[in-house]
């Protein structure tokens, strides 16, 4: 019996979600990937602001980035995010959209934790990119 693409997607995109399940805590829906690739942030807030940030971790679901300036708090987001190394013969660039749910200074200087609920779950196996 031959495999349609819709079905071999689906197969494919199951197989992702499964991996990002994470038993470990019951809040968290996904499993995170620790991860550090640059985002290009456009935040929504009195106007807009481009930002540059770098993940921490990375999750079918979201992004924990850090930034040297604060976000305000449940803003609408735009990122991109490129994705290089391992496997990989050139750069990916994953474009998103998210609000902020979390924001955490990182201490004098550090800069600031960011994190950032999708809209969309992102849709690459994501264990092949973690570094």
């Amino acid at each position: 019996m031959q495999v349609t693409a819709g079905r071999r997607r689906n197969r494919v995109l199951a197989e992702i979600n499964n991996l990002g399940l994470y038993p470990g805590r019951p809040e968290r829906k996904n499993r995170r990937f620790s991860a550090s690739y640059p985002v290009e942030l456009r935040v929504y807030s009195d106007g807009t602001a481009d930002l540059q940030a770098v993940t921490q971790n990375v999750s079918v679901g979201g992004l924990l980035l850090v930034t040297a300036s604060p976000v305000p708090k449940h803003c609408p987001v735009d990122f991109v995010m490129t994705l290089h190394g391992g496997k990989l013969i050139r750069p990916i660039r994953v474009v998103g959209q998210g609000e902020v749910v979390r924001v955490e200074p990182l201490g004098t200087g550090a800069g600031f934790a960011v994190a950032i609920k999708c809209k969309r779950e992102i849709e690459r196996n994501l264990s092949a990119f973690a570094g």
